[in-house]
Protein backbone atom coordinates (compact mmCIF):
# COMPACT_ATOMS: atom_id res chain seq x y z
CA UNK A 1 0.00 0.00 0.00
CA UNK A 2 1.31 3.42 -0.89
CA UNK A 3 0.23 5.47 2.10
CA UNK A 4 2.08 8.59 1.04
CA UNK A 5 0.15 8.78 -2.27
CA UNK A 6 -3.17 8.33 -0.47
CA UNK A 7 -2.57 10.63 2.46
CA UNK A 8 -3.40 14.04 0.97
CA UNK A 9 -6.68 13.14 -0.75
CA UNK A 10 -7.95 11.19 2.23
CA UNK A 11 -6.81 13.75 4.76
CA UNK A 12 -8.96 16.25 2.89
CA UNK A 13 -11.80 13.73 2.89
CA UNK A 14 -11.39 13.16 6.60
CA UNK A 15 -11.45 16.88 7.30
CA UNK A 16 -14.34 17.81 5.05
CA UNK A 17 -16.62 14.80 4.70
CA UNK A 18 -20.14 15.12 6.11
CA UNK A 19 -19.72 11.72 7.76
CA UNK A 20 -17.40 13.15 10.39
CA UNK A 21 -19.62 13.58 13.37
CA UNK A 22 -19.72 13.54 17.14
CA UNK A 23 -22.89 12.01 18.55
CA UNK A 24 -24.63 12.18 15.16
CA UNK A 25 -23.96 15.88 14.54
CA UNK A 26 -21.80 17.04 11.69
CA UNK A 27 -18.41 18.23 12.85
CA UNK A 28 -17.33 21.47 11.30
CA UNK A 29 -14.00 21.73 9.55
CA UNK A 30 -12.74 24.25 12.12
CA UNK A 31 -13.57 21.89 15.00
CA UNK A 32 -11.58 19.07 13.42
CA UNK A 33 -8.63 21.40 12.84
CA UNK A 34 -8.88 22.59 16.46
CA UNK A 35 -8.85 19.02 17.76
CA UNK A 36 -5.79 18.25 15.64
CA UNK A 37 -3.95 21.41 16.72
CA UNK A 38 -4.74 20.68 20.37
CA UNK A 39 -3.34 17.17 20.01
CA UNK A 40 -6.68 15.55 20.83
CA UNK A 41 -6.70 13.60 17.55
CA UNK A 42 -3.79 12.23 15.52
CA UNK A 43 -2.97 13.31 11.98
CA UNK A 44 -4.61 11.15 9.34
CA UNK A 45 -1.20 10.17 7.93
CA UNK A 46 -0.27 8.50 11.22
CA UNK A 47 -3.69 6.86 11.54
CA UNK A 48 -3.38 5.42 8.03
CA UNK A 49 0.10 4.12 8.80
CA UNK A 50 -1.24 2.32 11.87
CA UNK A 51 -4.21 0.93 9.91
CA UNK A 52 -1.91 -0.40 7.15
CA UNK A 53 -0.07 -2.41 9.79
CA UNK A 54 -3.33 -4.00 10.89
CA UNK A 55 -4.94 -4.54 7.47
CA UNK A 56 -2.85 -3.97 4.36
CA UNK A 57 -5.02 -2.89 1.46
CA UNK A 58 -6.78 -0.05 -0.27
CA UNK A 59 -8.09 2.69 1.98
CA UNK A 60 -11.71 3.51 1.13
CA UNK A 61 -13.22 5.88 3.68
CA UNK A 62 -12.73 7.52 7.07
CA UNK A 63 -15.13 8.96 9.60
CA UNK A 64 -14.41 10.71 12.86
CA UNK A 65 -16.97 10.11 15.57
CA UNK A 66 -17.32 10.76 19.26
CA UNK A 67 -18.18 7.58 21.15
CA UNK A 68 -18.25 7.05 24.90
CA UNK A 69 -16.44 10.33 25.53
CA UNK A 70 -13.59 9.74 23.09
CA UNK A 71 -12.93 10.46 19.42
CA UNK A 72 -12.81 7.39 17.20
CA UNK A 73 -11.72 7.02 13.60
CA UNK A 74 -13.76 4.48 11.65
CA UNK A 75 -11.73 3.38 8.63
CA UNK A 76 -12.87 1.17 5.78
CA UNK A 77 -10.18 -0.81 3.97
CA UNK A 78 -10.44 -3.27 1.08
CA UNK A 79 -7.86 -6.07 1.32
CA UNK A 80 -6.13 -7.88 -1.57
CA UNK A 81 -8.85 -10.56 -1.56
CA UNK A 82 -11.62 -7.98 -1.95
CA UNK A 83 -12.79 -8.27 1.65
CA UNK A 84 -13.88 -5.01 3.29
CA UNK A 85 -12.63 -4.34 6.80
CA UNK A 86 -13.77 -1.73 9.30
CA UNK A 87 -11.22 -0.59 11.82
CA UNK A 88 -12.16 1.50 14.83
CA UNK A 89 -9.09 3.35 16.09
CA UNK A 90 -8.77 5.63 19.08
CA UNK A 91 -8.21 9.04 17.47
CA UNK A 92 -5.83 10.17 20.21
CA UNK A 93 -3.25 7.38 19.78
CA UNK A 94 -4.45 5.24 16.80
CA UNK A 95 -4.78 2.15 19.00
CA UNK A 96 -7.18 -0.50 17.74
CA UNK A 97 -10.54 -0.54 19.51
CA UNK A 98 -12.38 -2.98 17.28
CA UNK A 99 -12.00 -4.71 13.92
CA UNK A 100 -14.86 -5.99 11.76
CA UNK A 101 -14.75 -7.76 8.45
CA UNK A 102 -17.42 -8.48 5.85
CA UNK A 103 -17.94 -12.15 5.20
Amino acid sequence: MHIRSLTTPFLCLALLAPGLSPAGDRMEHNEILRLRAAGEIMPMEEVLRQAAGIVPGQFIEAELEREDGRYVYELKILDADGVRHKLYLNASDASLIKRERDR
